[in-house]
């Protein structure tokens, strides 16, 4: 079994479940803060180790910057005092990227996530020098988020060996689903935690040294992602194996006639949580699509379904 405690860089530990937890809308697509918080609330009382708000199941790029300030506020007032709260403040420039990143810091987030910048081409220096002045801008730890399916920039692995060196830089949260990548990124920063952010691989994630998984299905299902995670834990490596099948069948099920992220706010209104719309151009799948997706999700007689 491989090694896969968090690193010695990593002041919070990261590890276990933590979900890239949603943000809630009305239905004229007004951030509803109040369901916000009560979904960060949702996974965390069923055994979730931490919460991501505005990841991509955040729709953070969709989100003015007010908004995206007041749902990081929303969710730390809510389970901050029970688990880490890991804020995402990424965008596009370095300048409002600080800004995400000093307020999340004052309300009290414990770490910050920081996805590569998208829509301009990124290079070597580019990157260093955007996460050096994110780093520096704040006393909290960093985590790389590398998704360049999403941000069109990729981060190779001597620009990572030259991100881990910066002072504050803590992790990084992988959904490049390049598994080599990941395996090499882990091999040579020991110091440093990662976390698998693909429901598709979390137990490769573990068996290759992540010591966490950012997964959307705990988002809706938060039980069965902890009870995978526990299982790998304890040793029980055949019983995280069946886990994962059953969570790549749910995501199979997510998947079916639209968005991904439209599944899980599908599913949580299987479990009686009405999240809302997903925020336009995003949009929830049509009726059929969902009861397509409600009879998947009925024949793996999950918890709650």
């Amino acid at each position: 079994m491989a090694n896969h405690d968090p690193g010695s860089a990593d002041p919070l530990s990261l590890h276990g479940v933590v979900p890239p937890t949603i943000t809630a809308f009305h239905e004229d697509e007004s951030v509803d803060y109040e369901t916000t918080a009560d979904h960060a609330r949702f996974v965390v009382d069923r055994g979730v180790h931490g919460v991501f708000p505005l990841g991509t199941n955040g729709e953070f790029p969709l989100l003015s910057g007010t908004e995206r300030d007041r749902v990081v506020e929303t969710v730390v007032d809510e389970v901050g005092d029970e688990v880490p709260v890991i804020a995402g403040v990424g965008a596009p420039s370095t300048y409002q990227t600080v800004a995400h990143a000093e307020h999340a810091e004052s309300v009290g987030a414990d770490g910050i996530v920081v996805v590569t910048p998208y829509y301009y081409p990124l290079d070597h220096e580019g990157a260093l020098e955007h996460y050096r002045r994110v780093a520096e801008a704040v006393d909290r730890p960093v985590y790389i988020y590398h998704i360049p399916s999403k941000t069109g920039n990729e981060l190779s692995l001597e620009t990572l060996a030259g991100l881990a060196a910066i002072d504050n830089i803590a992790g990084v949260k992988d959904s490049s689903k390049d598994v080599p990548w990941l395996a090499q990124a882990i091999d040579a920063h020991p110091d440093l935690t990662f976390l698998a952010g693909s429901d598709s691989l979390l137990f490769t994630g573990l068996e290759i040294g992540c010591s966490g998984l950012v997964s959307a299905v705990a988002n809706a299902f938060p039980e069965l992602v902890v009870d995978c995670y526990d299982a790998y834990d304890a040793g029980d490596e055949d019983r995280a194996r069946e886990l994962q099948s059953e969570v790549f069948q749910v995501r199979n099920a997510f998947k079916s006639g639209g968005a991904y992220m439209s599944g899980v706010k599908t599913a949580l209104r299987m479990r009686d949580f009405d999240a809302g719309p997903l925020r336009s151009p995003l949009r929830l799948k049509d009726d059929e699509s969902a009861g397509e997706m409600r009879e998947e999700l009925r024949a793996l007689e999950l918890d709650g379904v």
